[in-house]
Formats: structure tokens, sequence, C-alpha cells
């Protein structure tokens, strides 16, 4: 029996809430680290991640035991290269073994070298001082970049650590990521896999995602049926949650809405032109997330760290719509349309949503008091990922 919802009882132990098991003893648990828990003072204020970590029984670490990039490729009928221009990862805090981390996991996953040296990976400081460490902040990195990575081998990489996770230090390191990715007229993707729950003055920030020649990703959040910003900014790509089914052989049998992943009207938000129409979605609001990825810890992705984090580091499975939001952005990188706003290619999306070659509509699950549904819902948005048209 799988964990049905995060709104379940907690127990923190060494400044990681672990969310106990349902069920028979042997099935693994789930970790949700500290800086994906959002304290009530930190509201509109400090944004927190959204990964989590499947507890493996008897782990060690020294194999990957997840969802790998060939093997989610399959899922989502993506090619194995491709990719251009630069996907910029937004995160708070210093990642000290970024590199080394991102070259393991290539070696491991046949992936493109992705160095310094070689001009596909940059690590920037957005205040211009290196900030200090935060281990659950560096998985949450490493996560990032090497999701993205996967999806869009080809993409050359660049990871913005802000000072802290203040969010006017979240958004200056935005703004510097928007920098990166245009300097020469140039053309890419932002991913934010943080966020906070939603603020009334939210809407004042949304011009940190107005720039042309980006389109910007955010993590929809890890609590079922509730919003997060900057995912329900309306020039943000909300990335929602799946789940992915295989048989005891490991084929793949079908995808459904993750429990986990955040949506619903934003309190905010007006809705963008580019839901008008769209039947399940708010008459007068903007609605989360957008599509989908997967994003369910028991269906979760192999990510190396080799960062010590309360006793964790090697190779690890993470879930959470911090796997949404990078991967879903390699996809749209690797589809290379490069469109000048979020708003235009939220508005392609949303134009393609009814083409099963393009998108696969999520029709089971719940997150909340929400259900997927035929059409665009709350739990999936308009669907998850087929090929690279129609995005």
């Amino acid at each position: 029996m799988k964990l049905s919802s995060f709104a379940l009882s907690i127990i923190i132990v060494s400044s990681v809430v672990v969310a106990p098991l349902l069920a028979q003893k042997s099935q693994p648990g789930v970790q949700v680290p500290a800086t994906t828990v959002e304290r009530p003072e930190d509201r509109g204020l400090r944004a927190h991640t959204n990964h989590l970590i499947l507890l493996r029984p008897n782990f060690t670490g020294t194999s990957p035991s997840g969802e790998t990039p060939a093997s989610i490729r399959a899922v989502y009928k993506l090619p194995s290269t491709g990719g251009a221009g630069a996907v910029a990862i937004v995160d708070a805090f210093h990642y000290p073994t970024a590199e080394k981390d991102l070259g393991v996991f290539s070696s491991k996953f046949k992936l493109p070298s992705c160095t310094k040296a070689n001009g596909c990976f940059r690590q920037v400081f957005a205040s211009g001082m290196q900030p200090r460490t935060s281990c659950g902040w560096a998985q949450e990195a490493a996560l990032d970049i090497e999701w993205v990575h996967a999806m869009a081998p080809n993409a050359k990489i660049v990871l913005v650590e802000a000072a802290s996770t203040r969010f006017d230090d979240l958004f200056h390191a935005v703004d510097v990521a928007t920098s990166q990715v245009t300097t020469g007229g140039r053309k890419g993707e932002v991913s934010m896999s943080w966020g906070g729950g939603e603020f009334s003055s939210e809407t004042s920030l949304d011009a940190h995602f107005q720039n042309l020649g980006v389109v910007y990703f955010a993590a929809s959040g890890d609590t079922g049926g509730a919003n997060i910003y900057p995912s329900t900014s309306p020039y943000v790509v909300s990335a929602g949650g799946t789940t992915i089914h295989r048989s005891s052989s490991g084929a793949f049998l079908s995808e459904s809405g993750w429990s986990g992943s955040g949506g619903g009207p934003s309190k905010y938000e007006p809705k963008p032109s580019y839901q008008s129409g769209v039947a399940n979605t708010s008459s007068t609001r903007r609605s989360a997330p957008d599509f989908s990825f997967d994003a369910d810890p028991h269906s979760g992705v192999s990510v190396y760290d080799s960062t010590q984090c309360q006793g964790l580091s090697g190779w690890l499975v993470f879930g959470g719509t911090s796997v949404s939001s990078p991967s879903l952005a390699g996809i749209v990188n690797l589809a290379g349309h490069f469109y000048s706003s979020s708003t235009s290619e939220l508005t392609t999306m949303y134009t393609n949503r009814t083409n099963s070659s393009d998108f696969r509509d999520i029709r089971s699950g719940s997150a909340g008091s929400f259900s997927a549904k035929s059409g665009y819902d709350f739990v999936t948005g308009i669907g998850s990922d087929q090929g690279t048209a129609g995005k």
C-alpha cells in the first residue's frame, strides 16, 4: 500500500521529516528533507525545496535503483540525444560537489560530459560571493542539474546559486539566470524547483518572469491539492506530478496522477489567456499545474549526490515535483522551438493539449480534494509529455 498523501502525520527525526510506513514493514518509506517543509513564519518570505527521498531497505547508495534517463525516455517517447542553448537552474546556497556529481551521473548513464572545462557547465553565485552550503539544497541542485541533463543532453547547464532562501535573494538569482541564458540574444529555459504557499503580494513579483527569450518552469509543490508560488504565476510553466506504474518485470503499464501533486485555482493570480475556454479550469483564476512528469518517490528517479546529508549520500531515489520542473524544462529545450516567452510556450501547449501524439491525458489518480479526469485537471494539468512536438 502506497502513501496516499503527505498530509499524513509525520515524525521529525534528526532535522529530517520521515513519513511513516503504512503497511508492511518491508515496504520502503519516504524521507522528507527539512528543506522541503514550509514553516508558517516563512509564508511570503522564504522558499522551500520540493524533493522527497525514497528509503530503500538495506540502503547503501552504491548504485542507482530508481528510474534512469533511458527508462524515462521510453515512457515519454523522447530521443536519447538533442538539446541546445542553455537551461539555468536556480537554487539557494552552494553545492560544492556539483561538477563532480554531474560527472558521475553522466558517466553512469552514458550522457555527454558536461564540465566547466568543456563549457557545458557553469556555476554562478548570484550575489557575487559564494553562499554558505546546505546539504538539503545540495540534494535539490543535484536532482535539478542531473535531470535537465538527462532530458536535454546537449544543452548547456547554468547553476545559479542564491545567497539564501529568502524570496528577494531567489528572485535576484532568477534575474541573473535570465541574463545567463539570454546573453548574446540567445533563448533558453529557467527552472525553479522551489516555492512557498501563496501570499497576497505575489503578483508584484510576476515581472521577474516576463522576459523575452526565456521560458520559466516551477514545481507545483508536494502537498496534494495545494498551490505554491511561483508555480501559480501566469508567466511560469507549472510542473505537476505523476506516478509511473510498471509490471513486475519492469515493463511500463500506465501513468496516473500523484497524490502529492500541488495544484488548484490560484488565490491571487488572474486567469491567463491561454487557459480561456479550457474546460475544468477556474473561471476567473490561474489554474495549476500546466503539465506533469513522474514525481512519486515510489517511482522516483536516480540521482547521485556525494554531499552527506542526514546520513544519506551516493545514489539516491528522488521524487517530488522538484523532479518535474527541471525534467520538463529539459524536454521543452529538447523540443527545440525556443519560444519567446512562457506565455507563447503555454499557448502552444494548451492549443495542442488534445493531441495524443503530444500529450498523455492522465485520467486516474487524485491529489488532495482533486481527481485526475479527461482533459484538464488540478492534479496533472493537461497531462504528461509524449515526444517533442506540440510544445
